[in-house]
């Protein structure tokens, strides 16, 4: 799999939106860019602009929508709420897959010298791409903003990084660096007051507020949140005030907590928060952290869908006050998932039936035996999440909720393995029709196929695994669940064990045509062993089962 690397450069102009298409089609003009994302701010006069590719296409595309952003923005005309010293205002590479924070500190420095070279444009690295420690924070860089660049450049501290230290008037100054994945997010008040609001930006935000001691020295008073930074701002489209922050951190400080202690200190200072908003994207963790901690607070089960958390996030911090919150386009794996990566999973239960009933070998039996796992363990994680929320029972949410959860993980990783069962068997059949030739073609053919039909041993190996250990859950359920769900704890063992028994069926026929036959033999081995535990796990719940149903 390729690098892929994240680049969110921010434009100072966010009102005109054939000057910001103009920017996105040049980005989009590299083959390989993937355009994420584009959140312009009509009061903030900014637009954050998001996309992804390698390392060396998302250089050249940002360098694109640089120069482009150079042509068509004069500084000199510009104002907006948002701190600003540039027309590109920053710049900062991302590592998101198979990427290092090296790779984007590489990034940076190669586009930094491009721009200061190509487009005369002061360049400042920033964060981990920083050249001196009075540089890392892209604050401290952009303090003057644009109106006081003129005389900043021309002392010994700021002397660019590339570039002449010389007032670009029309384009000013650019940030550029390499950081790690930063949230934008915006808390709204019910106030239009932009001094209460920086009172609560103040108390939140990791540097807090200058403050003096008894004795009169002026010190500075630390905010709530560690990594966070902030601001407070009136949005004169919205007509109301917000706390401005980024989360520069979210595994220290995560979005919830950064919305919960924005409605303490609100609540304190006589305010309350109405919703918030999200600038750009998120990754999936946060958005699904934040459901269960809405729903911890709740005593309710957590063991829920990723709709369903997601649901609960979205509503509990009003992340859809302002405008819609679609997921698709808000969280970053939903955005770089290939839409057509998972056909079945997508299809309707008709559909899915329908296609397994068609003349095409698959999906066949090894796509069902996963699904066949996914039903067991979704009706092992219903009595889990029915016995939460069962009268008379509130002592023991907590219980069954951590069941519940196991349950889901389960029950999605399975879901996956149903199109990557048929995807297998497709590998196989296109190492089948490659060319033979050669000698040469036929080595690479018969090597191909092997690779492909070890694959298509450990996609259904993998099924036996996870639909054994569903029994943890669906036992637990049929002993100690709501008892009235007692019968669908039994039918989710017999699909269990069905999806064991389906999927070795599966590990047998392919191991038969593979060459490693020591691989095979441990395989087959510990795929005997699994397929009796399902059957004795399926055994013990049956028992239980009948008995409580008889009694």
């Amino acid at each position: 799999m390729n690098k892929i690397i994240e680049c969110v450069p921010n434009f100072s102009e966010g009102r005109d939106m054939n000057i910001i298409k103009q920017i996105t089609d040049a980005i989009e003009s590299v083959e390989g860019i993937k355009l994420l994302n584009v959140d312009p701010g009509k009061a903030t006069n900014r637009t954050v602009v998001t996309f992804v590719g390698d390392e060396n296409k998302v250089v050249e595309a940002a360098y694109l929508a640089i120069s482009k952003a150079a042509e068509l923005i004069d500084m000199r005309k510009h104002k907006g709420e948002h701190p600003r010293f540039g027309a590109t205002d920053v710049c900062p590479f991302i590592p998101i897959a198979n990427a290092t924070m090296e790779d984007c500190i590489a990034c940076a420095k190669k586009l930094g010298d491009r721009v200061g070279k190509d487009l005369k444009i002061p360049v400042y690295l920033y964060e981990y791409a920083a050249s001196a420690p009075h540089r890392i924070n892209l604050a401290n860089i952009r303090a003057g903003e644009y109106e006081g660049i003129a005389q900043k450049i021309k002392t010994k501290d700021w002397k660019p990084d590339y570039g002449a230290a010389a007032f670009n008037a029309k384009s000013g100054n650019i940030a550029i660096g390499a950081r790690d994945f930063l949230v934008a997010y915006n808390v709204n008040l019910n106030t239009t007051s932009t001094r209460r609001a920086n009172s609560v930006a103040f108390d939140v935000r990791e540097q807090g507020r200058k403050v003096k001691n008894e004795l009169g020295v002026e010190i500075i008073q630390p905010g709530a949140c560690k990594n966070v930074k902030g601001i407070g701002w009136y949005i004169a489209e919205y007509g109301v005030a917000q706390v401005s922050m980024n989360l520069t951190n979210i595994n220290i400080t995560p979005v919830h907590v950064a919305f919960d202690e924005c409605v303490t200190s609100s609540h304190n200072r006589g305010m309350r928060v109405t919703g918030s908003e999200l600038i750009g994207l998120m990754p999936l963790k946060a958005i699904l952290d934040a459901g269960k901690y809405f729903l911890l607070k709740q005593n309710r089960s957590t063991g829920v869908s990723e709709d369903e958390l997601i649901k609960i996030a979205v509503k509990s911090m009003g992340l859809d006050e302002l405008t819609p919150f679609e997921p698709c386009k808000r969280i970053i794996e939903y955005m770089l998932e290939d839409e057509g990566f998972f056909p079945l999973l997508n299809m309707n239960l008709r559909k899915f039936a329908d296609e397994t009933a068609s003349e095409s070998p698959a999906p066949g039996g090894g796509s069902i035996a996963a699904y066949m796992g996914a039903l067991g363990i979704s009706l092992g994680t219903m009595v889990a999440n029915l016995s939460s929320h069962k009268k008379g029972w509130d002592d023991r949410w907590k219980e069954f909720s951590n069941y519940a959860e196991d349950g889901q993980k389960i029950k999605d990783e399975l879901l996956k393995l149903v199109d990557e069962d048929t995807r297998a068997f497709n590998r196989i059949m296109d190492a089948f029709a490659l060319p033979k030739s050669s000698d040469t073609e036929k080595a690479v053919r018969k090597e191909a196929i092997q690779e492909a039909t070890k694959q298509a041993i450990e996609v259904p190996f993998r099924v036996m695994e996870l639909s054994l250990k569903s029994f943890d859950v669906i036992k637990a359920m049929a002993e100690t669940g709501n008892p009235n769900s007692v019968s669908d704890a039994g039918v989710g063992a017999l699909c269990a064990r069905s999806a064991v028994y389906g999927a070795w069926l599966n590990v047998k026929i392919n191991a038969s045509s593979f060459s490693d036959k020591r691989y095979t033999a441990r395989k087959l081995a510990k795929g005997k062993e699994l397929l009796d535990k399902a059957k004795e796990m399926e055994r013990k719940v049956l028992a239980i089962v009948e008995r409580k149903i008889s009694s």
